[in-house]
């Protein structure tokens, strides 16, 4: 195995060159159980070590660092809420993949979730489902009629919900075992029985499309230059200025201490948002986006705008941890601000034949 590399600067709180040892062979011979490794990987983090670098020296892949690490985080939870001992027991040796899922609940969700997850024998795929209805139940000012808070309810409400909306008979009737399956409360299954007798389908509306633009041409890409000052200037005045390194796929560029910024072509919806910021993160945690391929996006979000509109996407707070959402009525949450567009990539069929400029002019 490769070694870590050194104690990278401004570190000063890493642990020792022993005790990072004492780390290591803890992760490449799998000592303990997966909370284990997530604490142990997650020290290597804030100690200032990559995840590729964490990759290299103990077999751990990135991917896998941030399910344990953030399904350690959730296991912890589960102790604070007081999740029964069968439940600590059992997700101890297993699971990091289905807590992974419960992240953006909260402490007592997490522990109610988990406990009906493993009383049901779910799995990862089912956790995801599980997750989203206890969250979307979460935010009604009021519980709907016959359902109550336990996260049964939320997925039998979930499964009521899209049964009234379903016309396909065989759908719906999957739908609705599904709720009586997992109703808790007696009013709740009676809610969900109802939809035996009562076959009056709920249009559904239809949710907005994502505001998605793809950089297409170089002229779009352009170029940040830092700027020395107005003339006259002196060489140790150009000598002070930082060396600019780019980070694609979106040329980000970071300056001397935290701030970042990032190129945007001048398109009319962001010269015209008054207080603009940009958001790194992957197409897959955007909502109605599970039938297509995941890759990097930047999501630009116009915080001024903070007055709901049903044919918009939001940010919201949840759990400690920024979501976009799209919310059919209004919303009795805090509204963070407004999704104006979502940039992808430029896409390149070939970098290496794009270096060599007279390959591009033949």
């Amino acid at each position: 195995m490769t070694e870590l590399p050194p104690k990278p600067p401004n570190s000063d709180d890493a642990p020792s060159p022993e005790a990072i040892e004492t780390i290591l062979r803890s992760l490449r011979q799998k000592q303990g159980n997966w909370v284990e490794w997530g604490k142990a990987c997650q020290q290597l983090q804030k100690a200032g070590y990559a995840p590729q670098a964490i990759f290299e020296a103990t077999g751990f892949e990135p991917i896998q660092q941030n399910q344990i690490i953030v399904g350690s985080q959730v296991y912890a939870s589960l102790e604070k809420a007081g999740a029964s001992e069968a439940v600590r027991s059992h997700y101890a040796n297993r699971g990091s993949e289905i807590l992974y899922e419960l992240r953006l609940l909260t402490q007592s969700e997490r522990a109610t979730a988990a406990e009906l997850i493993l009383s049901h024998k779910l799995d990862a795929d089912d956790a995801r489902e599980v997750a989203r209805a206890i969250k979307d139940f979460s935010r009604f000012r009021t519980l709907p009629a016959g359902f109550s808070e336990h996260p049964g309810d939320a997925i039998a409400y979930q499964c009521w919900k899209l049964a009234r909306q379903n016309t396909d008979l065989q759908e719906r009737s999957r739908l609705i075992a599904k709720g009586l399956k997992f109703a808790h409360t007696e009013t709740a299954r009676q809610q969900v029985e109802q939809l035996l007798v009562d076959f009056t389908v709920v249009s559904k509306r239809p949710a907005p499309s994502l505001p998605f633009y793809r950089l297409e041409s170089e002229e779009e890409l352009p170029r940040l230059v830092p700027v020395v000052g107005e003339m006259p200037l002196t060489a140790a005045d150009i000598q002070a200025v930082p060396l600019v390194e780019e980070t694609e796929p979106f040329r980000l560029v970071k300056f001397a201490g935290e701030q970042a910024w990032v190129p945007l072509p001048g398109w009319q919806v962001v010269l015209s948002a008054e207080d603009p910021v940009a958001i790194l993160c992957n197409s897959d945690r955007l909502p109605n986006q599970a039938n297509t391929a995941p890759g990097p996006v930047l999501v630009i979000v116009d915080r001024s705008q903070r007055k709901w509109d049903s044919n918009s996407y939001f940010v919201v707070d949840s759990s400690d941890q920024i979501e976009f959402q799209w919310f059919e009525t209004e919303p009795d949450v805090r509204l963070l601000g407004r999704v104006i567009v979502i940039v992808r990539p430029k896409r390149i069929v070939d970098e290496e034949v794009t270096k060599d400029s007279w390959q591009i002019d033949e």
